[in-house]
């Protein structure tokens, strides 16, 4: 017999009551409201020369300069960004900060078995070199480090967080008047804290303070400036064609994550898949001890259709996650961040979760593209003879592993052989997503899918069982 889901695609909540908490709301990411742009950069104006040429402004092209700046200070290193810096995803993300590479122990085990050990070994190593990094320059990205409750919403998600705790109480197992402590919702049935190698940032002062911090050691950074082809002849350095000039580059870093690649034969193995986002107004002391959420930690519950929360400086929450919209065509667009049905549910999800807080309103509803990968987790490589790199298919968790990603990137250009580049996802593609008109009904199949395991006590279908056979993996 199948279980009922804590939360559903319908709204269950007065509809009135969802429509009036979210009245108003501005359409802009918090962030970006929160920590106002810099002064623009001017863009490129003519052709130009350098050593290394990063196309893309967000947190994988920004690591990327800065490391390539502090592995050799005397190489030329521009960077350029279509839009501004930190516009896209690496703007509008939720800031949550994991050390994993691999989107959970289960999917690592799944694509990577026998390489876990170094992973993790490699995960820790960046993890702790961000925060060094992080607090080496002064860069006030807000990092915390207060820990992730992972709670049960349905029966048969208790056991396996049970299973999944440590003797070390790293993470810790909660029920009753334990997991009450760290938040109080109708829905909570049980929870795991895991205090280690998480943390929580505001994702558009670390994308500026790593833009600044990229300046000051000399990396040229140009706005407006999109690239619209690469060509590397046999002879001769890299040409990248920009709207503004040409540039030739020695080495070409690619961190262009959801936008399509300058190398058209990866275009297959991403798809834009939107995720939407709410955050509420400041809340008071009261507001959060009603709901026994006192700490700083972040919270996520354990569906396959997920939920992420946590707070901000000034109390807010932001809750996000659940749906996951693929927009035919693999299409990129400023319309496709603005999506009614997604904020009402999510509004809906919201009050069902904390109940205590019902007439509250939410100031901000956004969207922003994620760059799925069938692997769920990104992957790197080289081409044209190791003068192009890239890195993508982050898949939403991977704040923390852009900074891997660069140094990957960068191992690959300087022909290093490193633990990084040995690893599978740096030797090998995943499986590719089809072009349309296939694309469309098969991911919204594979939705379905997920949902009906949701419904079904976590089970998965026979569809999803043959999916992860052939290494294909899907969530919200």
């Amino acid at each position: 017999m199948s279980t009922p889901t804590a939360y559903g695609h319908d709204v269950r909540t007065d509809l009135s009551a969802v429509r009036a908490s979210l009245a108003g709301a501005s359409p802009r990411p918090f962030w970006l409201d929160d920590a106002p742009a810099p002064t623009p950069r001017l863009p490129l104006h003519g052709d130009v020369d350098t050593d290394l040429l990063v196309v893309g402004g967000g947190f994988c092209g920004l690591w990327t300069a800065v490391l390539a700046k502090e592995r050799d200070p005397q190489r030329r290193v521009i960077l350029i960004e279509a839009v501004r810096v930190g516009w896209a995803a690496s703007g509008r993300n939720g800031g949550f900060v994991e050390a994993s590479l691999t989107h959970g122990e289960d999917n690592g085990a799944l694509h990577f078995a026998d390489e876990l050990e170094t992973i993790d070994r490699l995960a820790t190593e960046n993890f702790t070199a961000m925060r060094e990094t992080i607090a080496r320059y002064g860069i006030d990205a807000e990092w915390e480090e207060t820990g992730m409750l992972t709670v049960a919403t349905e029966p048969h998600q208790v056991d396996a967080l049970r299973e999944a705790a440590e003797p070390d109480g790293d993470p810790v197992f909660l029920e009753g008047e334990a997991l009450r402590a760290y938040g109080t919702s109708p829905l909570y049935r049980a929870g795991l804290f895991t205090e280690r190698e998480h943390a929580y940032v505001h994702p558009a002062k670390l994308a500026f303070g790593l833009a600044a911090v990229a300046e000051r050691l000399g990396v040229e950074i140009f706005e407006k400036t999109r690239a619209t082809g690469l060509r590397a002849p046999r002879a001769g350095r890299v040409e990248v064609t920009t709207t503004a000039g040409v540039i030739r580059a020695d080495r070409v870093a690619l961190a262009t994550n959801v936008f399509p690649s300058l190398l058209p034969a990866l275009r297959l193995f991403t798809v834009p898949v939107y995720d939407y986002v709410l955050m509420t107004e400041p809340l008071t002391d009261d507001q959060l001890a009603d709901i026994g959420w006192t700490g700083r930690h972040g919270v996520a519950d354990s569906s396959r259709e997920f939920h992420y929360y946590r707070k901000t400086a000034d109390n807010r929450i932001l809750w996000g996650g659940y749906d996951a919209i693929y927009h035919r065509g693999r299409t990129v667009r400023p319309r496709h961040d603005q999506r009614r049905e997604s904020f009402e549910r999510l509004a809906d999800h919201f009050f069902l979760a904390f109940p205590q807080l019902a007439g509250i309103r939410f100031t901000h509803t956004w969207g922003g593209a994620i760059d799925m990968s069938t692997q769920l987790v990104a992957f790197h490589g080289a081409a044209k003879a190791g003068r192009v790199a890239y890195s993508a298919g982050y898949t939403g968790l991977g704040l923390g592993a852009t900074r891997f990603g660069a140094d990957t990137m960068l191992d690959l250009l300087e022909g290093r052989d490193t633990a990084r580049t040995r690893l599978k996802m740096s030797r090998r593609l995943p499986v590719p997503i089809p072009p349309e008109p296939i694309a469309y009904p098969l991911i919204q199949t594979m939705r379905r899918a997920v949902a009906r395991s949701d419904r079904n006590g976590g089970k998965d279908g026979p569809l999803l069982k043959l999916a992860g056979l052939f290494g294909v993996g899907f969530d919200s």
